[in-house]
């Protein structure tokens, strides 16, 4: 029976270690990498965006993109799917004192950026979903979820300091901004500009609570 070289030199009684099967994958890019491919999508939409520009942008290999996305979708749902873990805890959401002073404070969170960006990025989402409609729940739990997390918290947290009534369907109206902002752009070709928000706050979410808009 043919013997190894590797099995030729190893002393008797001694079993070499197998070798490693190709490099371990170095993650000290991806958020470089993620970071350029949410400025494309912002920049040129989903359908103008393409992997080499997200390459240029960070400046990576193609191929170094590829080992890790294989596709234009799996990236951009990565780039997005971060923004979760970027988003803000209960410590870092504003406490003004209110429930609308809150809600105002959230209108251009850093970690999602600013409204127009935010915009850009929705409809770059959205053409991805029109052209891949099994994605769009990926989306809801890369983008929607968190968002909607966040109001949750500062609504239970209005409802403890007794200013929302403990009856209030915090669950549901606290997925009422994301989603509108979602929908707006995703379907209605709009803009969620902080107008738009002032007026979703004061007319549907705060009586939804039971509270004024002052």
């Amino acid at each position: 029976m043919a013997v190894s070289r590797d099995e030729r030199a190893a002393p008797q009684g001694v079993t070499r270690p197998a070798r490693p099967l190709g490099r371990k994958r170095d993650h000290s890019r991806d958020a470089e990498i993620l970071q350029a491919a949410r400025d494309v999508l912002a920049e040129t939409g989903y359908e103008g965006m393409t992997v080499d520009m997200v390459a240029v942008r960070a400046k990576a290999g193609k191929a170094t993109v590829y080992r890790r996305w294989a596709t234009k979708e799996d990236l951009v749902l990565a780039a997005v799917a971060c923004l979760k873990d970027n988003g803000p805890d209960s410590g870092e959401l504003p406490d003004t004192g209110t429930l609308r002073g809150d809600l105002l404070a959230m209108i251009d969170p850093h970690w999602l950026g600013t409204s127009e960006r935010r915009t850009r990025i929705l409809a770059g989402l959205a053409s991805m979903i029109a052209q891949a409609p099994e994605l769009a729940q990926a989306v809801n739990s890369a983008l929607v979820e968190p968002s909607a997390a966040a109001y949750r918290h500062l609504m239970r947290r209005a409802v403890d300091r007794g200013e929302v009534s403990a009856d209030a369907d915090v669950d549901t109206v606290a997925q009422v901004i994301p989603s509108m902002a979602a929908y707006r752009v995703m379907f209605m070709n709009g803009t969620v500009d902080r107008p738009f928000m002032e007026n979703l706050i004061n007319r549907v979410v705060l009586p939804a609570l039971g509270l004024g808009p002052s």
